[in-house]
């Protein structure tokens, strides 16, 4: 057998140029399908290689944010009672300041009326021991010293009323008008005038019109002129109420049984009856 012979193939038969050429056509339309929806696609985007389950909430998770969230209720609830309670702690303490600030101002009104019903009260007692202090002064003078004293007065000694101030003339008028001139005024410890005195200030300055300087205290005073009864007083005459030389109050005789004097703090200056608290003595200075 040659070399060349003939050997039928077992393969199948080429197919048919048109069919191939179909089959080209379809494979490349197929390609460019892809290729363009490839380019239409996002440039980033990576392919999906497993799937992603999200967990399931188990029962212990949601008893967990049960708790939590009656947890901050529970919180809440706290902060709001603390609020009302801090409120209602000021408002006490502001009621509290409040009332405490009313006492202390009624407990000042009731100290200073105390203190007001007090010095009224002192000013009466002081009063009331003055003239009791008169009374005493009164029974120990003796009738022999006054009658030697009287008579050496100008006055006669068989008059038993005080003269009118209707009699005053001269120097003794003008200290009698001067003196009534300031009654009204007030009483100071220590006054000289013009307008507030003491007893022996007042009669010091009457005087002192009439250019008599006398001394400044009573108990000078009481001796500074000739001692008189009190039954022959003429207006003008000064009046004092202890003894002579330790007198602790003076005035003036202005006639008509009355006085003119600085009394005390209560008082002030007034014009007074002889019977109202009668002197232990007077003296003449005119």
């Amino acid at each position: 057998m040659s070399h060349t012979a003939h050997i039928p193939s077992h393969r199948k038969p080429r197919q048919r140029a048109s069919k191939s050429a179909l089959r080209a056509g379809v494979a490349g339309g197929v390609l460019s399908t892809i290729a363009v929806a490839g380019a239409a696609g996002p440039a980033q985007a990576e392919p999906v290689t497993q799937t992603i389950e999200m967990p399931t909430i188990t029962s212990g998770l949601s008893t967990a944010v049960a708790a939590s969230a009656q947890a901050t209720q529970q919180v809440a609830l706290d902060l709001e009672t603390q609020a009302r309670e801090d409120a209602a702690a000021e408002s006490a303490a502001k009621k509290a300041k409040k009332a405490k600030a009313e006492a202390v101002r009624k407990a000042e009104a009731e100290k200073k009326a105390e203190a007001a019903a007090k010095a009224r009260a002192e000013a009466e007692a002081k009063e009331r021991a003055e003239r009791a202090s008169r009374t005493a002064e009164r029974t120990t003078l003796s009738a022999p010293s006054s009658s030697s004293s009287d008579n050496s007065a100008s006055a006669p000694a068989s008059s038993s009323a005080p003269s009118s101030s209707s009699n005053a003339t001269g120097s003794a008028a003008a200290i009698v008008a001067f003196a009534k001139a300031q009654v009204g005024d007030a009483y100071v410890s220590g006054g000289t005038g013009p307008n507030a005195w003491d007893c022996s200030g007042l009669v010091q300055a009457a005087y002192r019109t009439v250019g008599i300087d006398l001394p400044r205290v009573s108990q000078s005073q009481s001796t500074a002129g000739t001692q008189v009864s009190l039954d022959n007083l003429q207006p003008g005459d000064i009046l004092y109420w202890g003894g002579a030389g330790s007198a602790y109050h003076v005035a003036i005789y202005v006639g008509d049984g009355q006085f003119v004097g600085a009394q005390n703090s209560s008082t002030g200056t007034v014009q007074r009856s002889m019977d109202y608290d009668r002197p232990s003595g007077a003296v003449r200075v005119l």
